[in-house]
């Protein structure tokens, strides 16, 4: 049985919009059909949700499913930074389209910072990453993928993430299954763990493939002995 990875990472739309313009873009279809905010393209910041992180319980949380870390002001993220150092409790990710625009340096434990790359010509993104953002924690999402990426150097990368479309252009653009199979061989060559989301099932097969990162995997478990804990 595979995992839905949203049980495993919450989200926390800290930002909302994005500068990017993906033709395929989830966020700005719901943003606009439930009219979240007036303009995606101008990302706005919910300060107020930062209490959110204040939470005990230990989570994993993706602060850009609605937008993009470039699209972020350097306030927004100063003031993020300073709010997840005080709370090592939990996991926190970071997403990307465009690491050519960032440029910091942070010695967070418990940030990852990653890079979407959907086809080979954007290979250069993991270069950009690893360059732009100097951070103890790097990942890559390959999602949707629209042709093979080939060799790709996965050098300091803690995790990748495989996916496909989804929507109602999953009919006809698919992941293939070669190319999943041939990044997770790369990948755990390198000892990295690979996770194949759940909408592979269907190209992939029941024999998904769905390992987290040690540090998540830690937030898991502690989760369980909370919810115990708390059932008693």
């Amino acid at each position: 049985m595979s995992i839905c990875i949203k049980d495993q990472i919450q989200n926390m739309n800290l930002v909302i919009g994005c500068t990017v313009g993906c033709p395929y873009c989830y966020a700005r279809n719901n943003t606009r059909r439930y009219h979240i905010i007036d303009d995606f393209e101008k990302p706005q910041f919910f300060q107020g949700k930062l209490r959110m992180m204040e939470k005990k319980k230990p989570q994993n949380f993706l602060l850009t499913g609605m937008s993009d870390l470039s699209g972020w002001h350097e306030e927004w993220r100063e003031e993020v930074f300073k709010k997840i150092a005080e709370n090592p409790q939990h996991q926190f990710l970071f997403l990307t389209k465009r690491p050519d625009l960032l440029s910091f340096e942070t010695d967070l434990d418990n940030a990852w910072f990653g890079v979407t790359v959907t086809r080979k010509s954007e290979l250069w993104r993991i270069d950009a990453l690893r360059s732009n953002v100097k951070a103890k924690k790097y990942h890559v999402t390959f999602e949707p993928l629209f042709d093979d990426p080939g060799k790709v150097d996965l050098a300091g990368i803690d995790w990748i993430v495989v996916g496909t479309m989804t929507g109602a252009k999953s009919r006809t653009v698919k992941t293939d299954s070669g190319w999943a199979y041939s990044l997770t061989e790369q990948a755990h060559e390198l000892n990295i763990p690979v996770f194949w989301k759940e909408d592979l099932v269907p190209i992939m097969g029941e024999e998904m493939i769905q390992e987290m990162p040690d540090a998540f995997n830690k937030v898991l478990e502690e989760q369980r002995i909370w919810n115990n804990q708390k059932s008693k």
